[in-house]
């Protein structure tokens, strides 16, 4: 008995961190490092309106709150057909979409709602871990992240 206990304990330490109930599986301080080729877009304004990342950039949405959210959902943001599609389909922004979208986004969206057209986003996360840990950052500075 002690064993097993000792074995799911060690499962559940060993588990990813969780942002606001979504698995987070990459480095979050490298996440901040590589944020930095997305602040000329984006920014990470909470609730209260406190900057938490970024400057005041306008061009893509604010990205508060991404871990678990529908894809094209941030109110008053002018979306793409495409990414307003893939949010109208139920597609979230768990950890394996949003890898996905920043590596490729138009082609991610062409594929994943099974529509044509272009995204708005042009920007291309080149490594797969870069963007892991971006989805780490992002979700650390979520409302209830790790």
């Amino acid at each position: 008995m002690f064993r097993t206990l000792a074995i799911v304990a060690s499962a559940t330490l060993a588990a990813p961190a969780l942002a606001d109930g979504h698995a987070a599986s990459g480095d979050a301080a490298a996440g901040e490092k590589a944020f930095r080729q997305c602040i000329s877009c984006h920014v990470v304004v909470n609730d209260a309106g406190e900057t938490l990342a970024g400057r005041k950039a306008q061009t893509g949405p604010n990205l508060y709150g991404i871990a678990g959210r529908a894809a094209g959902s941030v109110e008053d943001f002018r979306y793409s057909d495409l990414i307003m599609a893939a949010g109208e389909q139920g597609i979230v922004f768990d950890e394996a979409n949003f890898v996905a979208y920043v590596q490729d986004p138009t082609g991610w969206l062409r594929e994943t709602t099974g529509d044509s057209g272009r995204g708005k986003m042009t920007y291309k996360v080149r490594k797969e871990s870069d963007a892991v840990d971006l989805y780490a950052y992002l979700a650390s500075l979520s409302a209830g992240g790790s």
